[in-house]
């Protein structure tokens, strides 16, 4: 289905034009005129299918620009995917006077509170940073007409209910409730049976999106030796043509520049790019002048490239859908073709999602060693040599000159050798590491815990893991607590992973929580201000006695 036949305003289809985008996803083509009529809705659907512009196209149909005051609220689990979703709702009121707003811990307050006082009608938040400015009487929900609770299932499995619900009470209008989840176990269903009415279900059943001809794999690489790792790849897998792509245009840029002083044939297109410049990029790509074309998403939207046989994803996109994308440039019409994903730790998440999303375990391999580059090096030159060997017929005027060398002195050997020195470079093996590894205490991708049971433990082998700071947490069991609501609170108010969360020791009245030292400031500046199970909560560093 076309955007143009469901109903939108022109400056919203204009937006969406600039995005790239013509048709309308599945799950957009349902769920924007269900919205438009009003009612509520339930919609079953997977991260990457579409779903943020699914709600946000027509939502953004109700808001009034005249009225600088929320109108709309926007729930999410986490602090990356309420950026992530105000930056969709920003790039769709480009045109409009609607202004969008993300609320969330690990920022301080002040800074959020000044933009709120500018006016904004659409607030994407976490419920506890949200809480928090509602009590602090920063946002007012009188004029809130449209809420939307976007991966339901995991804000409940993160222990939100209560501030949900809290929320939702708390709005005193009636309103249209939209709900988007992957799964619909009973705690999604009771809060559609208590706080909905009449809602529509909308089921996006997800079809295959990768096939068997594409050989997926991803790397773990420190950020600043992913062009290192990058080349290594590229000299080892040695594809006849290529697509890089990068997340920005920036990094398109600064991609292309080392890969053209480091001597290969390579070029980029971006939109910052015009028309022609770009078209001749491609030309001279087919005609493999380039082997290497280096792009954003947006810019290789559309593009007519044939034969690709590998793809590198320099960065890990924040679309799962943008991964499927990319790497079907390769592996077509029943040709094999190969993906490589450069995976820094910030991004862990991402290709865990991604993994998800299309069913398919990716695996991971090891980065390809220097001496491993020398070899392939080696055996492509020996390879080439070898040729020229065998076809030249006129090497004759060439035996003079090692006659000469010989006359000096200089063995065969030594006169091949210096000539290998001057046309084959070889790097010498180091011992830098250019990879990380997950500790045990973060998640797999199948999204299981790989940790170490919580609750009681030996309490004569507390030693804390080396840089993992141990905090004390004034609640616990007695207060009907659970351990996934603590990680719940931790990873959704303060700019920290919940798989990067380190032991939990509960007993009755406190709780012992370890996090990465270097975040354990902004945890507790952030649980600090919030709330877990509707009781304010007091964290600081534990002491070495134990508390009693």
């Amino acid at each position: 289905m076309n955007f143009n036949e469901l109903n939108i305003s022109d400056n919203i289809l204009k937006a969406i034009t600039d995005m790239g985008f013509t048709e309308a996803t599945e799950i957009q083509g349902k769920a924007i005129p269900a919205i438009l009529s009003g009612s509520d809705i339930i919609g079953q659907s997977q991260t990457g299918t579409g779903k943020t512009a699914a709600f946000a196209i027509p939502i953004l149909e109700k808001v009034d620009p005249t009225i600088k005051k929320p109108q709309v609220l926007v729930l999410c689990p986490t602090r990356e995917l309420a950026v992530q979703v105000c930056n969709e709702f920003k790039k769709l009121t480009k045109y409009t006077s609607i202004k969008s707003a993300a609320v969330y811990g690990g920022e301080p307050i002040y800074r959020q509170i000044s933009v709120l006082k500018r006016g904004v009608q659409v607030i994407i938040g976490t419920p506890g940073r949200l809480m928090d400015h509602m009590n602090r009487k920063t946002i007012k929900l009188e004029h809130v007409n449209s809420i939307i609770l976007d991966e339901a299932d995991e804000m409940l499995n993160m222990g939100f209910r209560e501030d949900i619900e809290t929320i939702l009470n708390k709005i005193p209008n009636e309103i249209q409730t939209i709900l988007f989840s992957a799964t619909m176990p009973k705690s999604i269903l009771d809060i559609t049976h208590n706080y909905q009415s009449n809602p529509k279900l909308i089921k996006i059943t997800r079809k295959e999106l990768t096939t068997d001809t594409i050989d997926q794999r991803y790397y773990h690489v420190l950020e600043h030796h992913k062009l290192e790792v990058l080349k290594r790849l590229i000299n080892v897998y040695n594809p006849k043509l290529s697509l890089i792509f990068c997340n920005t245009k920036r990094r398109v840029d600064e991609v292309t520049e080392i890969l053209q002083e480091n001597g290969y044939a390579c070029d980029k297109i971006h939109g910052d790019m015009n028309q022609v410049v770009r078209l001749s990029v491609l030309n001279k790509f087919n005609k493999g002048v380039i082997s290497i074309l280096i792009a954003t998403d947006v810019a290789a939207r559309g593009l007519d490239i044939q034969n690709v046989e590998a793809v590198f994803n320099y960065d890990v996109p924040d679309n799962e859908e943008y991964y499927v994308h990319r790497i079907g440039r390769t592996g077509r019409a029943g040709k094999k073709g190969s993906s490589y994903t450069l995976v820094s730790k910030s991004e862990t998440r991402r290709i865990s999602n991604i993994i998800k999303y299309i069913k398919k375990d990716i695996p991971r391999k090891k980065i390809p060693s220097i001496n491993k580059v020398n070899a392939v090096k080696i055996d492509t030159y020996i390879e080439t040599l070898a040729n020229t060997i065998d076809e030249s017929a006129d090497i004759g005027k060439y035996e003079g000159i090692i006659s000469k060398l010989n006359d000096k002195g200089y063995s065969s050997d030594k006169i091949a050798i210096a000539l290998l020195m001057s046309n084959l470079e070889l790097q010498e093996e180091n011992n830098k590491n250019l990879s990380y590894e997950i500790t045990r205490r973060q998640s797999n991708f199948d999204g299981t815990r790989n940790r170490q049971p919580r609750g009681k433990r030996d309490n004569n082998n507390r030693g804390r893991e080396k840089g993992m700071a141990r905090l004390y947490l004034n609640i616990g069991k007695n207060h009907k607590v659970a351990v996934r609501d603590i990680v719940g609170a931790i990873a959704g108010e303060s700019n920290i992973k919940g798989s990067s969360i380190g032991s939990i020791d509960m007993y009755d009245k406190y709780t012992f929580v370890e996090v990465p030292d270097k975040y354990a400031n902004n945890v507790i500046d952030a649980m600090n201000k919030s709330r877990i199970k509707g009781k304010n909560v007091t964290m600081e560093v534990a002491n070495t006695k134990k508390r009693r």
